[in-house]
């Protein structure tokens, strides 16, 4: 796996803070004599990445100097050199337990259930500044959005954050997707064995319509193009997201009969590129998952994106219009439509992994299939509203199959109906 991409940060490999099997009796035992730190549901999942090296070159949540470096420069600093980083990471704290704290204490980090799950050597305990968070990271400094609302209001009794040094026990497998998880030592695995010397990731937090699949697609054929053995991951993000958002356990539904049906890119690939090559698509499509908490941060949100996907190995990334995006909740737009495309050159740290910048796609008549709408401009496509695609799903019925495949329509509206 040497010539493979390297992690982010200078590393040679991913950043390893899992304890071994041998060890994990042991480390309990001593983590029950240690101050427990609850840890929610949305920062869960940061334990684990940090602990699996997704988060590569954190070995831990972030000290003050690291968190503030990230808010004001957009980076982090590794071997001596400065890495893109657009989201600084801690675990957020009451003022009541960051009052029991201090550097050099140890202690174990509990999940919402009261199950140890990981401990810390504490580094800093240092005040939140919320609206510095804020303003940075989601570029505003209004505060109705579901980025703030997760500051604000889910961890409105939080005011302190905590750094250090983590280690931490491996993540329990949900038993319905758990398989697709996978470590970004173990993906490496995968994509060695599959020989491919690219490899696209594709991010997606909802169900597929066929206008977003074609993303995919279009990675891979770019790839494909420019002379590389590529392959394409459908890489569904399963961590903490919206109330609204479609649940992760039926989107991996949706998704695994996308895969098991070949129906990815059917009708909407070029036929051209696939017909010499006596493959179509889903020859080169693997289905893994990421479980990692959604932030709704739109340009500075598509970088970690794209970090995390180098830390696995991807080469490269799809990069949507609206990449990570959600409005303010008078439905304005808190980003430009490019604006996660443009955000990747001006970067002010390195990143290895590349952006596979796509626009807006849409079904058009004169076609037959689903294409870039930059390249209709006189041209309607065959559009539906979402609101229009939730109200036929709730209904039971089938949405257009020009926006839709007939597969993930069934699974969705069979979900609803529950």
């Amino acid at each position: 796996m040497a010539d493979l991409i390297a992690p982010h940060g200078g590393l040679s490999e991913p950043v390893n803070r899992t304890v071994p099997a041998d060890q994990q009796a042991a480390f309990l035992e001593e983590a029950k004599t240690l101050p427990q730190v609850p840890v929610s549901t949305a920062d869960l999942s940061t334990v684990y990445r940090l602990a699996d090296g997704t988060l590569s070159p954190l070995t831990g949540p972030m000290d003050s100097k690291a968190y503030n470096l990230v808010l004001d420069e957009a980076v982090v600093e590794s071997n001596g050199a400065k890495y893109a980083w657009t989201i600084p990471l801690a675990f957020p704290v009451t003022t009541e337990l960051a009052g029991t704290l201090s550097a050099g204490q140890k202690v174990a980090l509990t999940n919402p259930e009261g199950e140890i799950v990981a401990t810390l050597d504490i580094t800093d305990v240092y005040e939140w500044d919320k609206q510095k968070y804020i303003s940075s990271v989601y570029q505003t400094d209004r505060t109705d959005h579901p980025g703030a609302d997760m500051v604000l209001v889910n961890d409105a009794d939080k005011t302190h954050l905590i750094g250090g040094e983590i280690q931490a026990l491996p993540q329990p497998k949900n038993a319905a997707f758990g398989k697709y998880v996978l470590s970004p030592k173990e993906v490496r695995a995968v994509i060695a064995d599959k020989g491919w010397d690219a490899v696209v990731a594709f991010q997606t937090r909802n169900p597929l319509h066929r206008a977003h699949e074609y993303a995919l697609v279009y990675g891979l054929e770019t790839l494909l193009r420019d002379g590389k053995n590529a392959g394409a991951v459908l890489n569904p993000l399963i961590g903490e997201t919206k109330g609204d958002d479609v649940s992760a356990e039926i989107r991996m539904l949706t998704y695994e009969k996308l895969i098991a049906d070949r129906a990815l890119g059917e009708g909407d690939s070029d036929a051209e590129l696939w017909g010499p090559r006596g493959e179509s698509v889903p020859d080169r499509v693997a289905l893994l998952g990421l479980d990692i908490k959604m932030f709704y941060g739109g340009p500075k949100e598509a970088v970690m994106h794209a970090i995390y996907r180098q830390n696995m190995g991807y080469t490269h990334i799809v990069i949507g219009r609206k990449h990570a995006d959600a409005p303010y909740k008078d439905g304005t737009a808190i980003w430009g439509d490019f604006d996660a495309h443009e955000i990747f050159d001006n970067l002010n740290g390195d990143l290895k992994i590349q952006p596979v910048k796509v626009g807006f796609a849409a079904f058009y008549e004169s076609l037959g299939r689903v294409d870039l709408m930059e390249n209709h401009a006189d041209e309607k496509p065959v559009f539906i509203s979402g609101k229009d695609v939730r109200a036929t799903l709730q209904k039971g019925e089938m949405v257009d199959p020009r926006i839709m495949r007939e597969s993930t329509s069934k699974i969705l509206a069979d979900a609803m109906k529950q």
